[in-house]
């Protein structure tokens, strides 16, 4: 099983590269930008990564073809284009998980300040350093 699922992500990688090596170039080169920029948000899960490159991929064609300039795919902010089709895919995004571990936090904390009778009776929200210096809250 695990070397069908290497085999077939490596055949879906190769399916992908040929998609985005037929674009025009400066589709492409756009392209190639905001998948670099992707990868710095982006989670190891490689299902989740891989429908969102090949979904960007369907963008960047159907704009080709119809010849869509880049301006008006992109918009005049790259930055929240990208940041936009990320949105679309938080499995693809390990900063959807720490988004969401942050604002749970902060709700719990302002739960406990405004409901202190609601808190669990030996529960408190305690936050550390981990080993790389990120905050990291916890219920203890």
């Amino acid at each position: 099983m695990v070397l069908r699922k290497l085999i077939g992500d490596k055949k879906r990688w190769r399916a992908y590269k040929a998609r985005k090596d037929a674009l025009p170039d400066t589709h492409r080169d756009v392209l190639d930008a905001v998948e670099h920029y992707i990868y710095f948000f982006a989670s190891s899960e490689t299902d989740a990564l891989m429908s969102l490159l090949e979904d960007l991929t369907d963008l960047f064609e159907q704009a080709a073809a119809d010849g869509t300039e880049i301006a008006d795919l992109v918009g005049t902010d790259p930055i929240e284009f990208a940041e936009g089709f990320l949105r679309n895919y938080p499995e693809a995004s390990w900063i959807h998980r720490e988004h969401k571990r942050l604002t749970t936090a902060v709700d719990k904390a302002i739960a406990a300040e405004h409901h202190p009778t609601d808190a669990r009776d030996d529960h408190h929200l305690t936050t550390s350093r981990g080993a790389a210096g990120h905050f990291r809250c916890r219920t203890v």
